[in-house]
């Protein structure tokens, strides 16, 4: 699943649009690097989203193409 999808159907990032310009912006990182929105999201990649002053380190757990509201924090596990 592409990086900007996958930040929406998780939750992560409200919007796809808002998730796709921040990959052209260089604030989401994936394994280290810089991602672009077309990259393949695998379970155990771990993504780093810097918006503003707050950054959010997660690992993929799941990736699902749909999921409910309720379960979409299932997709990812916080890392710190």
């Amino acid at each position: 699943m592409r990086l900007d999808k996958y930040l929406k159907v998780s939750r992560l990032i409200k919007r796809r649009t808002v998730a796709n310009e921040a990959c052209d912006a260089g604030k989401i990182a994936v394994n280290g690097k810089i991602a672009r929105a077309s990259y393949d999201v695998k379970v155990g990649d771990i993504i780093e989203i810097t918006l503003g002053a707050r950054s959010v380190k997660v690992k993929v757990t799941e990736v699902k193409e749909v999921v409910r509201k309720e379960d979409a924090e299932t997709m990812y596990s916080p890392v710190s």
